[in-house]
């Protein structure tokens, strides 16, 4: 199916949804959880989602309650607290990574998961494709294909045009994210660009980072990434800019904390359209009937603070393309 056509059909079939709650109980509150990896990262967001489930005709205290549960950066706690949202026996659950939905999918094969930010859903397990996801998982994927790294490595290249080493701050590597940096190493070796791959598996791991990016003489970096490295983006703002290390990221969230600029999704799209996505189940549509929707919209965020803090001038062109440019 053509993607534009599918999202608009998905898009579309969402907003014609009933403002009244036809699928609930008369006088019964609807329940949801809210599982996310970051407590201080996740509640602006939360506002969002609730937002869009505002739009659908669902109020918080009014006839929707929402249960929280925070792993506050310890990933290894996200089984625990997705047992205990199924324990409360919720109407919907909105996991906010993929490590997230992982842990809710192995808590319940029934009550329905919205993921927000799917990145590999199909090999985890999650669902069985993004037009029929099938199971009790549907939701958005925050990566609209391997195209968008390629797109972040040219970006940077405006900056610092002449660069001929680029670091590659990542995660460490799985099938999935080797497929969508292949493109990028592609890109770089045709404009003579040596990538330099170096993976942070934890917190600690950061100084060490950056000591191999200098020793490989690269004079910027591209992150990739958005578990461990983006609940420490602070850290790594704080490293790039001491280094003087001109850097791009994925998500506006890298660079609130400091970051130079990001190229991807708009999150608070993604969580307003999770709100959406859990107002049909809560209206009576199966998660299994709810195509998994691609992000069409992206947005270039720059911080000038951090810019003039690296003594970098940003090119009038890139600034003009800016969604957002933080003074």
């Amino acid at each position: 199916m053509e993607r534009r056509a599918f999202l608009g059909a998905v898009t579309g079939g969402l907003l014609t949804a009933p403002l009244a709650a036809e699928a609930q109980q008369a006088g019964r509150m609807a329940r949801i959880g809210f599982l996310s990896d970051f407590e201080a990262a996740s509640e602006p967001n939360l506002r969002q989602l609730e937002d869009g489930l505002r739009e659908h005709g669902y109020i918080v205290g009014s006839n929707l309650l929402v249960e929280q549960r925070f792993a506050e950066g310890r990933p290894e706690r996200l089984s625990e607290l997705a047992a205990e949202l199924v324990r409360l026996q919720l109407d919907v659950i909105v996991a906010v990574s993929e490590r997230a939905a992982v842990a809710a999918k192995q808590a319940t094969m029934t009550i329905p998961i919205v993921m927000v930010y799917g990145l590999e859903p199909i090999r985890l397990g999650l669902i069985h494709s993004l037009p029929r996801p099938g199971g009790n998982v549907t939701g958005l994927v925050a990566d609209p294909g391997p195209e968008i790294i390629a797109k972040r490595l040219q970006i940077l290249g405006e900056l610092v045009p002449g660069s001929t080493t680029i670091a590659l701050l990542t995660e460490p590597a799985t099938a999935g994210r080797t497929e969508r940096i292949r493109p990028l190493e592609e890109v770089a070796k045709k404009g003579g660009i040596a990538i330099k791959r170096i993976e942070v598996q934890r917190p600690e791991d950061l100084p060490g980072a950056f000591e191999g990016i200098i020793k490989a003489g690269a004079s910027a970096v591209l992150v990739s990434g958005a578990g461990v490295l983006y609940q420490s983006r602070s850290e790594i703002s704080r490293l790039a800019l001491k280094h003087k290390l001109p850097a791009i990221y994925p998500l506006r969230g890298y660079t609130l904390a400091g970051g130079l600029m990001s190229y991807g999704v708009n999150s608070r799209d993604l969580y307003r359209r999770a709100g959406a996505y859990a107002a049909r189940i809560l209206k009576g549509t199966k998660p299994a009937d709810l195509p998994v929707e691609q992000p069409m919209r992206l947005q270039l965020v720059i911080n000038l603070k951090t810019a003039k803090a690296l003594g970098l001038t940003i090119p009038p062109a890139l600034l003009a393309r800016a969604e957002e440019v933080m003074q």
